[in-house]
């Protein structure tokens, strides 16, 4: 049996993954992947993930270069939540280290309080910029 087959894909091949930065232990994201994209993910060591969306696989950074550099995989108890603990890069020398497709590092930027939800985390570097 593969290591691929203990993953416990949910009815359309998916899987929920989290990944979380080294170092700080921030929760930058929660995306999906297919059995595809966790091969490529475990054989070239950045993270690649199954766009719901688009209907396709896509390597994290390929159009903003953000790139996850993946330090660590984990399955949950459950088999059913890959964890990713990764080393989230800039674009560039100098750039700041984005995960969220809205410009901020984390996509967890909102939060609960006063019966509302508030952005309580900088952009820092505007979308529009990001992607072209």
């Amino acid at each position: 049996m593969s290591w691929l087959d203990e993953v416990k894909w949910d009815a359309n091949g998916l899987v929920p993954a989290i990944a979380q930065e080294v170092g700080s232990n921030d929760v930058l994201m929660l995306a999906y992947m297919n059995r595809e994209a966790l091969a490529k993910t475990a054989e070239l060591g950045e993270a690649h993930y199954w766009s719901r969306s688009r209907g396709r696989l896509w390597r994290k950074g390929e159009e903003s270069g953000n790139v996850q550099k993946v330090r660590e995989l984990r399955l949950d108890c459950d088999n059913d939540v890959v964890l990713l603990k990764v080393e989230q890069t800039g674009a560039g020398p100098g750039e700041p280290a984005i995960a969220c497709h809205t410009g901020r590092h984390s996509c967890f930027f909102q939060r609960y309080q006063g019966d509302a939800w508030h952005a309580v985390e900088p952009v820092l570097k505007d979308p529009d910029r990001i992607y072209r």
